[in-house]
């Protein structure tokens, strides 16, 4: 028999604030947080000098050096935002956390990098004198999971999803399996990525990035013909999941049921989009849900702001919805936040869901013309009230994902 599974407690770390409260407040605003990084100007051959940083993040008192010594910035996130969301999940005390009943699914794009630094003397000036304890703990693809699984002395199952741009959508989904199929009561899930030079430089090789230095609050600008790329930011999102009957024993709020969930990769090209399996991963999450296309009242596109993504993804969408279902991008005001913008996407959707407003996305002026015709939400936000919404995320390595959730 297959569990239901809701949503519990939710924290984030954003650009647009680090309470889930203050960001969506300031989604309000209808403004973008892409800045001038100054800090890029050092860097020959960097084309971009955008970026999109952390806003009003503070460290927990107990936070100490001793506590952080395995985390870099990318854990560190992390872990304030799975205390945050245990705390907001009213489990902080519960004796079901640091039992075999709760696991930990999360990712991130990678490590830290400055403690990839710590290797360089020995690679390359053959000494180890940078060296410590920490640093590949602190490097390591998985450190975000592993250092909340360590606060928090979980012992349960821990899925390190460190799949690129969709690591928070996989973290949540992957947790999702785990309830559902009974083998966990409780998940703390979700995605994180810190600001690194190295993260914004392999999508500027690739020629990827919005060069709009001059204009930093005109991009990005998802599926618009004047559109010139992407911004790169940092951040976290956490959920706590929970198996319904578990959660409503003990009364707990419940901001959404996740219903439906896939994920597929392309097999085709490391970088190029393919509509093909993007169409099919958001027919599995229907089926997956048991819904029609037409019970889907809002989706959270991908919407990178890349000539390829943005087709690809639109005429995959439309494949399914045609232009019934309204469709924003939540990047057009946070960047994209890497391995974390699956998560902190999920929450900010889930807290529109809930309030019946959903925001527009920015810069969206003038559709391109090979993006298919959706149901843009452009210029003014929308107030709506629907049951499901669909949020879509893809990465690096045809990896695609897809997440329905259903207002309680």
């Amino acid at each position: 028999m297959t569990k239901r599974v809701v949503i519990t407690g939710m924290a984030i770390a954003s650009p647009l604030g680090s309470t889930v409260k203050s960001a969506y407040k300031r989604l309000h605003t209808l403004e973008n947080c892409v800045q001038y990084g100054e800090d890029l100007d050092k860097y020959k051959g960097l084309h971009t000098r955008l970026n999109t940083r952390v806003k009003d993040f503070v460290l927990p008192e107990d936070f100490t050096r001793k506590v952080m010594r395995t985390m870099g910035d990318v854990a560190v996130m992390a872990v304030v935002t799975a205390k945050q969301a245990v705390e907001d999940a009213g489990l902080t005390a519960n004796p079901i956390i640091s039992s075999g009943h709760t696991g930990v699914s999360y990712g991130s794009c990678s490590g830290s990098t400055d403690a990839i630094m710590d290797f360089y003397s020995m690679c390359v000036n053959h000494e180890v004198k940078n060296l410590n304890s920490g640093s590949y703990i602190r490097m390591m693809s998985h450190t975000a999971a592993v250092n909340i699984s360590l606060y928090f002395k979980t012992h349960g199952r821990l899925i390190p999803t460190s799949t690129a741009c969709t690591a928070g959508s996989m973290g949540i989904g992957s947790a999702y399996e785990a309830i559902k199929c009974g083998q966990q009561t409780v998940m703390i899930a979700g995605g994180a990525e810190e600001y690194s030079p190295s993260n914004i430089g392999v999508f500027d090789t690739l020629f990827a990035t919005s060069v709009k230095n001059n204009t930093p609050k005109l991009t990005p600008s998802p599926f618009d013909k004047n559109r010139d790329g992407l911004v790169i930011g940092e951040g976290a999102g956490t959920l706590i999941l929970e198996e319904y009957e578990h959660a409503k024993s003990r009364g707990a709020h419940i901001y959404a049921e996740i219903v439906g969930y896939a994920t597929n990769t392309d097999g085709t090209h490391i970088t190029n989009p393919n509509t093909e399996t993007m169409t099919e991963v958001m027919k599995q999450a229907l089926i997956s849900a048991n819904l029609s296309p037409q019970e889907i009242g809002y989706i959270n596109a991908h919407g990178t702001g890349t000539v390829n993504g943005d087709i690809a993804e639109s005429q995959a969408t439309y494949s399914i919805f045609k232009d019934k279902c309204p469709v924003s991008t939540l990047k057009s005001y946070t960047g994209h936040t890497l391995g974390a913008c699956g998560a902190i996407e999920a929450i900010l959707s889930i807290e529109m869901m809930n309030n019946n407003w959903f925001c527009p996305t920015l810069n969206l002026n003038t559709p391109d013309e090979r993006c298919a015709a959706l149901d843009y939400i452009m210029s003014t936000p929308r107030e709506l009230q629907t049951e499901y919404i669909m949020s879509n995320n893809f990465a690096f390595g045809g990896i695609n994902t897809s997440l329905i959730f259903k207002r309680i």
